[in-house]
């Protein structure tokens, strides 16, 4: 048996940590097998490329660049094996992020984009997307009073609104496999949308 594929994107303090970990323990205390994991990142070698991307100062070429050899570590080490033996994988971020934040944020060629992930993935997309949408104002003061901001983190509102502007796109190319999560809901009206779409979904 195939496994499942479930991304969780948004923007830098939508809450996706918080309620992956949370889908984590309800599936594995439904007995599925499941591999929680990040990007960039997620592997050995995934996570060292993980550090440059968000610490050092690079253009942004140079920084799609290593998010796709992470991604493709990735892809190779962990994410495919896992599915290949059935379980499931939940990965806080894939490709949409990169569209989103490269593309849309950072004005990258999505013609550019397009091709890398053909190349990198080979067909591989997620079963199931979660976007935890919610608006940028909203997301930065959440990440005021949580954390020390890196590279990315410290960009501006209108960033990030572009950023969620490029989820948008994104879901319109693909609205099968995404659903739109209102982020900016506490907690348990969140967790109440995913699991609205995930019993929509026969797979458990």
């Amino acid at each position: 048996m195939s496994g499942r594929f479930i991304t969780f994107e948004g923007i830098d303090g939508a809450g996706k940590s918080t309620h992956i970990t949370a889908l984590q323990a309800w599936l594995s205390a439904r007995g599925h097998e499941v591999l929680l994991t990040r990007e960039p990142g997620g592997s050995p070698l995934a996570e060292q490329l993980r550090e440059l991307v968000l610490h050092q100062p690079m253009d942004a070429l140079s920084e799609t660049l290593l998010i796709f050899a992470a991604r493709r570590d990735h892809l190779h080490t962990c994410i495919e094996p896992a599915l290949a033996r059935g379980a499931i994988v939940l990965c806080d971020r894939f490709t949409d992020a990169t569209f989103a934040y490269q593309g849309a944020g950072r004005g990258f060629d999505l013609g550019v984009l397009a091709q890398l992930e053909s190349w990198v993935q080979q067909g591989r997309q997620p079963d199931l997307t979660l976007w935890f949408d919610l608006p940028p104002q909203v997301a930065a003061e959440r990440r005021a009073a949580a954390r020390v901001p890196d590279r990315f983190e410290q960009q501006d509102t209108a960033f990030f609104a572009r950023v969620r502007h490029g989820y948008a796109e994104r879901m319109a190319q693909a609205p099968q496999r995404f659903v739109r999560l209102g982020a900016d809901a506490d907690r348990a009206a969140v967790w109440a949308q995913i699991a609205s779409a995930l019993e929509q979904r026969p797979w458990w």
